[in-house]
């Protein structure tokens, strides 16, 4: 009998995800891709290994087995994997990095032409998620690596099989329209009475946003829910409201007629690198961690967390 890595790790997701569809968008193939291989891998095994119950699939007892051991056989050879990388030095990686926007923009590029520079063969593949997911892609192994947040008013649950690195820490800030706050600075509850544009409150951000204005004696009116950050700046910047911008989303386009208001309170969020355990002694990864540091540094973003 010959196992395929292949199928073993689709086996893995449909344990995890307990639906085909989930599984396949797990590991971003076609849900009818994941069944023929999944129907190759009992073909391969000559047994049964699962049975589907409604839109779910069940495990059988073989199948359930199987899976056990697959969890070992992949993470030998992830083991394996680094453990040549630390050998031999290599510093021949391919690696891929869950991303969002403002990282994408504000800190990857610097950070990415210097690692070009000073170790060709590592590459950096990017892969853009939103910030809530990025973490689960590292845990079930689609990404190697991936940016994620935590705010100081929201800190993110951890998964004790990651590890983090804090890469950099960000103020936000009120972005308001032109002339809206003379003053340029202001407390968040000076700014209760403004009509706000912020994410859905089942987003990181916009749950952490509205946890900071509650914690100031305030629940925002939100006047429009928008997701993306320049859409939201777009409308600041046609005085439909204000909203909270982090240095990184600074960065990004800013429409004209906005105001960028220092808050005197000040709102911290950390931006780390997440990586599982078993990756720590890759040098290829701590090698993209130290640039991505000195990109944050040349933007004069410390590194202190902003946890509790």
């Amino acid at each position: 009998m010959e196992l395929s890595l292949h199928r073993l790790r689709m086996l893995r997701e449909l344990h995890r995800r307990g639906t085909v569809t989930a599984a396949a968008a797990a590991l971003h193939y076609t849900a009818s891709a994941v069944s023929q291989q999944l129907a190759q891998l009992e073909r391969d095994v000559g047994s049964k290994l699962f049975e589907r119950l409604g839109r779910r699939v069940q495990l059988t007892e073989l199948g359930t087995l199987l899976t056990e051991h697959a969890e070992e056989i992949l993470g030998s050879v992830e083991r394996a994997t680094h453990a040549l990388e630390e050998a031999q030095e290599a510093r021949t990686v391919r690696l891929t990095a869950g991303v969002w926007a403002s990282v994408a923009s504000g800190l990857l590029p610097t950070a990415l032409t210097a690692l070009a520079g000073e170790h060709p063969g590592i590459e950096v593949r990017t892969r853009e998620l939103a910030p809530e997911d990025t973490a689960e892609a590292v845990r079930d192994g689609s990404l190697d690596l991936s940016f994620v947040i935590d705010y100081s008013d929201a800190p993110t649950p951890w998964d004790a099989g990651l590890e983090r690195a804090v890469v950099a820490v960000e103020r936000l800030h009120a972005a308001v329209p032109r002339g809206a706050v003379p003053s340029g600075s202001a407390s968040l509850d000076d700014l209760a009475e403004h009509p706000w544009i912020l994410a859905g409150a089942k987003s990181h951000f916009g749950r952490a946003m509205r946890t900071a204005c509650r914690r100031h004696g305030f629940t925002p009116k939100i006047n429009h829910e928008v997701e993306e950050q320049s859409t939201a700046m777009a409308m600041v910047g046609a005085g439909l409201g204000i909203t909270l911008v982090s240095d990184l989303g600074l960065r990004l386009l800013r429409p004209p007629g906005i105001d960028v208001v220092t808050l005197t309170t000040p709102l911290l969020r950390t931006v780390s690198i997440a990586y599982r355990r078993t990756a720590f002694r890759r040098p290829a990864l701590h090698l993209v961690i130290d640039a991505v540091r000195a990109s944050a540094a040349e933007l004069g973003l410390g590194t202190e967390p902003a946890l509790p």
